[in-house]
């Protein structure tokens, strides 16, 4: 399992003896990063700047700003697929692998509409993202959410029934292990979803704060991605206090988990 960090890569390269080591990877956001409403220029300036960063961005996340909804009775649809082209042409040159779509102020489903009516927008939606990813060799990671984020798509067994009724290859599933316990959601889920699995997020479960600070135990979710055959990412997607402090010690504490449970 390869180890990542969601973040600013900006930042993080502004500190100096930054602990690049103890990653494999970077996440960003998808707005920041990759900016697919702002022109060109601006994209191309983050590019080469992130060229310089020690580790590869292979995903990123934030995908949709809260004003842009992909579902309800209201849908900008030109601006949506303006939005989703560009985010995956940038994305294609970028050689970003994983697009998160968490997004869950811009999936919340209105009050009075029917969430039967909004699982088949994120359906369709989902199926026209895939075929516009594919040619940059993108794939898009539905991202379940806790409910007091989002009021659909809220468990790993949700997305994998969005996934599976999306029924295209460039659109998987994400599991973060963060949301899953605050859902009290079963480990097992994560089994159940075998292939679909794509890309996984880890934070503990009561502050959101990195492996290691309130001692969580991950083991029987880390078990259940071994169980599924994950061979993966797992990014860290936390609340830091000190990153550069905390980084070495989290990840060490990870690692071992992994290890515990049959990763090598």
């Amino acid at each position: 399992m390869r180890i990542g960090l969601c973040g600013s890569v900006q930042s993080i390269m502004a500190q100096p003896d930054f602990p690049f080591q103890a990653l494999d990877y970077m996440e960003e956001g998808v707005q920041r990063y990759l900016k697919p409403e702002a022109p060109e220029a601006e994209f191309i300036e983050n590019l080469r700047a992130f060229e310089k960063c020690p580790l590869p961005v292979e995903a990123a996340n934030v995908f949709l700003p809260a004003d842009l909804k992909c579902v309800g009775p209201v849908i900008d649809h030109e601006r949506l697929a303006r939005y989703v082209q560009t985010a995956m042409a940038r994305a294609g040159q970028a050689q970003i692998k994983i697009i998160v779509f968490g997004s869950g102020r811009s999936r919340f489903v209105p009050e009075g509409f029917s969430r039967e009516a909004a699982f088949a927008q994120l359906t369709t939606a989902l199926k026209q993202w895939g075929e516009w990813a594919a040619p940059y060799g993108v794939t898009f990671a539905i991202e379940p959410l806790n409910t007091a984020e989002c009021n659909i798509i809220t468990s790993v067994a949700e997305g994998a029934a969005l996934a599976k009724s999306v029924n295209h290859p460039n659109v998987k599933l994400l599991a973060d292990i963060y949301h899953m316990t605050r859902e009290n959601e079963p480990a097992g889920n994560i089994e159940d979803a075998g292939p679909l699995l794509v890309h996984a997020h880890v934070a503990e479960n009561a502050a959101h704060t990195p492996p290691g600070v309130a001692g969580d135990d991950f083991h029987p979710y880390l078990r259940a991605f071994h169980r599924a055959g994950y061979p993966a990412r797992l990014s860290l997607e936390c609340n830091w206090q000190d990153l550069a402090g905390q980084l070495g010690p989290s990840v060490a504490y990870l690692r071992r988990q992994l290890q515990e449970v049959g990763y090598k």
